[in-house]
């Protein structure tokens, strides 16, 4: 997509999330119950999201062992903190991923399209688990919360997830995909493509790895959401787990839209669109999202001491493979 075009989508997201905003909440009531919101639920929050970096590191691993790369777990979580970092200064978690292939193509040389197609493959599992919890979500909300749209828009998830499957997975979609070939060659991004594919099809031989990694990603998916309820709970909002889990499939998805300031107002509109719908005032939620901004930046934190003391050491040297 050329500079300009995704400039100009960032501005109008974010424009249009900024004045939506402005008409819902009062500042001053939002700032009175930010003072006011409980520390140990927001040091739960952190807990939550810190701790659950560990498992999506151990999950990076196995995908890796699978096209024969091993790397050590002490230097993936360190990538996945690194990653969270970049993330805060880089177009959503895109760019976050972006760092985690540069840097493991450094120490993996030659192997970029493999390391690339690991890393979006870990993403669509992780979309995948999250829209699964989705489902799940939508079939709690029906006929206890009224979130209209919503409901409809999870389902819309769950159908794409299904159509992407089937695509790189299933043999019979080929020659749907070579009709392709043409307008990919034609944008110059035929060959990217063509080697993102063949690394993701590869795991087709994987099928019990993929459904492990699948199902343990749903289970991580569904402890963060547990984050979002607990910065809820430090703004005073009484909720229980069960609507997040309505809330969060789809606000895990939103915070993959490539087109915001690092999520900027987009998140805190969710929050005051999706809450307000089941009665929660909109300076309260409002707080929530904006203490859930606070949860992703502490996040960062870990990755940011860790360049800072490689900075000082003079660096990390990527390991060569060998053989």
């Amino acid at each position: 997509m050329k500079r300009w075009l995704r400039i100009a989508l960032t501005l109008v997201f974010t424009g249009l999330a900024v004045g939506y905003l402005v008409w819902k909440i009062d500042l001053h009531t939002t700032i009175d119950i930010l003072v006011d919101a409980d520390p140990w639920w927001f040091a739960l929050a952190v807990s939550i999201m810190i701790g659950t970096a560990l498992p999506m590191a151990l999950r990076w691993q196995w995908l890796m062992r699978a096209q024969s790369m091993d790397d050590n777990f002490p230097w993936l979580t360190r990538a996945y903190f690194v990653a969270y970092t970049a993330g805060q200064v880089l177009p959503t978690s895109i760019g976050g991923d972006a760092m985690r292939v540069y840097e493991t193509a450094r120490r993996h040389p030659g192997r970029t399209g493999d390391i690339t197609a690991i890393i979006l493959l870990e993403r669509g599992l992780g979309g995948a688990g999250t829209v699964l919890l989705g489902a799940i979500g939508f079939v709690l909300a029906l006929g206890t919360y009224d979130v209209g749209a919503y409901l409809w828009l999870e389902g819309l998830f769950v159908l794409g997830t299904l159509v992407l499957l089937f695509l790189f997975f299933a043999r019979a979609a080929r020659p749907l995909l070579a009709r392709t070939q043409p307008l990919l060659r034609r944008i110059r991004v035929d060959r990217p493509m063509r080697a993102f594919y063949d690394g993701v099809h590869h795991f087709r031989g994987h099928v019990r790895l993929l459904v492990g990694v699948f199902v343990f990603t749903t289970l991580i998916q569904a402890v963060r959401v547990l984050s979002i309820w607990a910065a809820g709970k430090a703004v005073g909002i009484e909720l229980g787990p069960r609507i997040y889990y309505v809330m969060g499939p789809l606000f895990f998805l939103v915070l993959l839209v490539p087109f915001t300031l690092n999520g900027f107002a987009v998140r805190e509109a969710f929050f005051v669109s999706f809450l307000g719908s089941v009665g929660i005032p909109s300076d309260q939620a409002f707080a929530a999202g904006f203490l859930f901004f606070l949860v992703t930046t502490t996040l960062a934190l870990p990755g940011a001491v860790i360049l800072l003391w490689e900075g000082i050491r003079g660096g990390s040297r990527p390991r060569l493979e060998h053989g």
